[in-house]
């Protein structure tokens, strides 16, 4: 590599804020905020809003969403497909 043009790559703290996971790993992502860490060394910490200890996928927690109304909207503005039930009868695009 040559000298000069990376950023510095070193130990940082990455913590959700919503899933009370913290981990520690190396990046050349910087913060001013720091955080004491089990080793007893202070570390950058960059607080994330997700991550996989609160993404609904990973915690199996999926939302409901309404998408009978958004079908139903879809269907009044542009109607539905001919040949399907639900169809208007004469109504072509």
């Amino acid at each position: 590599m040559r000298p000069g043009i990376h950023p510095p790559y070193g130990p940082v703290v990455f913590r959700d804020k919503a899933g009370g996971l913290a981990f520690l790993t190396r990046s050349t992502a910087t913060s001013d905020k720091t955080v004491d860490w089990e080793d007893g060394r202070t570390y950058p910490v960059i607080d994330v809003e997700i991550s996989s200890a609160s993404h609904p996928f990973h915690t199996g927690q999926q939302r409901v969403l309404d998408t009978a109304g958004r079908v139903e909207r879809f269907e009044r503005r542009y109607g539905s497909a001919p040949g399907l039930p639900g169809a208007a009868e004469g109504k072509a695009r």
